[in-house]
């Protein structure tokens, strides 16, 4: 079992279902019109002594990180959501030094596809040693 396995296994804070008007993508009438963006986020971390002293100073508020989620899914345009993702991924270890590792799944409801789809989107799973400028 290599690291990543073994920390997956480890507590973490989830965040399902996040909804967010952003203007991403490839197609001009994208980035002018923009669209909704889902996302769901993991961030791993020890949460053993939050659990024993029931302080939030031992843990990271849902809402800071959703406020991250938020401040990129809403902010600069990006051509790809591989680098959406990256963006959240970076700003997330740069904020917070406790979160270890971090699963982004970010999609896209509305495509230029031929057949029903509830989203396209990707996934990434990054550690903090994926981030080195950010590693404590």
């Amino acid at each position: 079992m290599n690291d990543d396995d073994q920390l997956m296994k480890g507590d973490k804070l989830v965040l399902r279902g996040l909804k967010f008007h952003g203007f991403h993508g490839v197609l001009a009438e994208e980035r002018k019109l923009g669209q909704k963006f889902l996302v769901d986020m993991d961030a791993w971390l020890d949460l053993r002594q939050a659990g024993l002293s029931d302080r939030l100073s031992d843990t990271i508020s849902y809402a800071e990180i959703y406020s991250i989620v938020k401040q990129v899914v809403e902010g600069s345009p990006q051509t790809l959501l591989e680098s959406v993702t990256h963006k959240i991924a970076s700003a997330t270890f740069t904020t917070f030094p406790r979160i270890a590792a971090v699963r982004i799944k970010l999609g896209k409801p509305h495509v230029a596809v031929e057949g029903p789809v509830d989203y396209l989107g990707v996934e990434i799973f990054r550690t903090r040693k994926d981030f080195p400028a950010t590693a404590s």
